[in-house]
């Protein structure tokens, strides 16, 4: 993670909007994210938080405002969406393959990640004989074969039990260390919003506008005891007051 606000600019948002159906889902969203920087989107269910990320990956288009790309994107769903046909290394060599590589060239690009991602015995395991957070770390390492550069991450962990999913946001902050990627996750839980955040977006419910943007005054390195501090609580507390 970086906090540096004289980074190259990666992503930008001038005032965005989009309806369906006569019925605005965004109205004039507008945000930054900085080279190198871990940005949270964080509001309520429901609230156009995937169609932000849906306009930024050019799944959806805006009905106006501005759009800036500066890089290649990958995008992680929640659902970890592993073929289940497929074993786990090919799984995550699958971006390789499509672009062209072989299964051999595939298999040796993501072989040596393994170990890192926890996944270390695990190559040539099918979907169904891993646990959930197991999977999602494959779905993550996938994501990281599609594109290092920007990384948007939508609720990667909603899904799981809170002990995982404790577990996994830590395990995500050891692993982005030497990825050196911007990323931007989508979540409604605040308290991972904090922890995993360089900068958080407070997102209205619908139609959606950006409330307020928080940056996160925390040490680089974090720990779970970092949760029940004091700077923790006064950010928690300040979310809530927006919320």
């Amino acid at each position: 993670m970086d906090n540096n606000s004289d980074c190259k600019k990666k992503l930008i948002l001038k005032n965005v909007s989009r309806s369906f159906e006569k019925d605005y889902i965004l109205k004039d969203i507008s945000l930054e994210v900085n080279e190198g920087e871990f940005v949270s989107l964080l509001g309520p269910s429901g609230s156009g938080k995937s169609t932000i990320l849906n306009i930024i990956s050019g799944i959806l288009k805006p009905d106006n405002g501005e759009v800036t790309v500066e890089g290649e994107i990958s995008y992680m769903h929640q659902k970890d969406l592993l073929l289940p046909w497929k074993k786990i290394i090919d799984n995550v060599a699958l971006p390789l393959y499509i672009k062209g590589r072989s299964r051999k060239e595939g298999r040796k690009k993501v072989i040596d990640y393994f170990d890192a991602y926890g996944l270390k015995g695990y190559e040539y395991k099918y979907p169904f004989q891993l646990s959930g957070g197991m999977r999602q770390r494959a779905a993550f390492l996938r994501t990281y074969m599609t594109s290092s550069n920007i990384m948007l991450l939508d609720e990667p962990f909603g899904a799981l039990d809170a002990i995982t999913r404790s577990k996994m946001q830590t395990w995500l902050l050891d692993v982005i260390k030497d990825l050196n990627s911007t990323i931007l996750l989508i979540t409604h839980d605040i308290e991972e919003a904090i922890y995993l955040s360089n900068k958080i977006y407070i997102l209205s419910d619908k139609p959606a506008y950006i409330k307020e943007k928080i940056c996160v005054d925390l040490p680089q390195n974090r720990t779970k005891d970092l949760i029940t501090s004091d700077k923790f609580i006064d950010i928690k507390k300040q979310i809530l007051n927006l919320m």
